[in-house]
């Protein structure tokens, strides 16, 4: 959502001090209110033995925010090498992470298993016969296919590159057990940035219901429910928050009957990863140029190259202008980067107060999918990442990009094959 009154006024009276001290482009992000999120979500369901929320790292890897995380009981979810390196560098091992990956290879695989292992979340039933040393836990990400609808950005479950279907569910935890499995959980993946609540528990109610079917048939018990992640924020000023307490409710309600019916209640597993850090991060950048011609076009010094979502998905993502909100007169620009794209627009044709070179502008709600998308399109150079402590001090928690890390892939040894 458009950051909370209490990050603003933290963050808009230090932001010229921050900008002359760190130079801009930068994204901040605040432990105060990703702190206190975590710990709406942790009480939101305490009323389900086992709970746990395992952070999507892929919305913002950075280990000072994977800390914050950890510090609140969550796990990591994980979808590459890279980012199991991420969750172990803060501490976390075997069943603090969960490593779920699409078309997945042998090394990423071995990784998975180093070093404490990890909860394997499969992608395809043809993957048990790739894993070489098959752990005990097993979890199927499972594709619900025309039984459910997806949204806009996550895609129709019948398209959709993710999962296994309902035809062959069954036999995947049958040949898991086969292999040597034995203890379960299952997974799904629907829908990104969903605002309606109503969907998460449909979810829920979705999967209790396939995993009595499955135990069932196969007299194997479930030992997690994951429901995935795609809690949504609202973006615009004007959208309606997704209501956790109620949604926490009618999902522990499911538990509880699942409970009642079958004589033992799983432990439910959730991925956000959005929810938990989007709203409390800003994309701060400064005017750096004006220009008129059949619109009005505000230049700034960051580029789509530090905040995709606008350009790749057409995404509205709220800016304020720092010392001009609520004042003045307004005009309508499209506020741009300098890539040599024409979608590299952070706004377009947006009221805004009238901005001069030099201004602060505050993209809001880049605490997830902002940094992590980045790209290096045009020679361009992500930017550093700040975190507003919680202690009132503002630190780098990661630098810019220099020219010298671009050129870093272009010095190596030679490497010639002659037939």
């Amino acid at each position: 959502m458009p950051l909370s009154d209490s990050f603003k006024e933290r963050l808009y009276p230090l932001a010229p001090a921050l900008a002359d001290h760190f130079g801009t482009p930068f994204h901040i992000y605040d432990e105060a209110g990703i702190s206190q999120t975590c710990r709406e979500i942790n009480e939101a369901f305490a009323g389900i033995d086992g709970f746990r929320e395992y952070y999507a790292v892929k919305a913002l890897p950075n280990p000072a925010i994977l800390a914050i995380t950890r510090d609140a009981g969550f796990g990591f979810d994980c979808s590459s090498i890279p980012e199991l390196l991420l969750a172990r560098q803060v501490g976390g091992r075997g069943d603090d992470l969960m490593f779920t990956s699409n078309n997945t290879s042998p090394e990423e695989f071995e990784m998975a298993a180093a070093d404490g292992g990890s909860i394997l979340n499969l992608d395809d039933i043809t993957l048990l016969d790739k894993v070489v040393n098959l752990p005990e836990t097993i979890c199927f990400r499972y594709n619900p296919g025309p039984e459910r609808a997806g949204n806009a950005i996550i895609g129709n479950p019948v398209e959709a590159k993710y999962g296994v279907s309902r035809e062959q569910i069954v036999d995947a935890y049958r040949l898991a057990r086969q292999r040597g499995a034995k203890r379960f959980g299952l997974h799904t993946m629907l829908a990104s940035n969903e605002l309606d609540y109503r969907y998460m528990v449909a979810t829920a109610d979705m999967l209790l219901a396939l995993a009595e079917t499955i135990q069932r048939q196969l007299g194997i018990t479930f030992a997690f429910i994951n429901i995935g992640g795609g809690l949504g924020i609202p973006y615009r000023p004007d959208q309606n928050a997704l209501d956790l307490p109620v949604m926490a409710r009618e999902i522990t309600a499911l538990f509880q009957g699942f409970r009642d019916r079958t004589g033992f209640m799983p432990a439910l597993y959730m991925e956000s990863g959005r929810y938990v850090t989007g709203p409390h991060g800003a994309l701060v950048t400064r005017a750096i140029n004006r220009k008129e011609i059949y619109r009005t076009y505000v230049g700034v010094d960051a580029s789509m190259s530090a905040l995709m979502r606008p350009g790749m998905y057409d995404a509205y993502h709220h800016i304020e202008v720092i010392g001009k909100t609520g004042t003045g007169p307004t005009e309508t620009v499209d506020v741009v980067g300098s890539l040599c794209e024409n979608n590299d627009k952070f706004a377009v044709q947006r009221q805004l107060p009238q901005i001069a070179d030099g201004d602060l502008l505050v993209i809001h709600d880049t605490g997830a999918h902002g940094h992590a998308m980045g790209f290096n399109y045009n020679g361009k150079l992500r930017p550093q990442e700040l975190l507003l402590g919680s202690d009132k001090t503002t630190r780098l928690i990661r630098r810019a990009e220099t020219v010298d890390d671009y050129f870093a892939t272009l010095r190596f040894a030679e490497n010639v094959f002659r037939p």
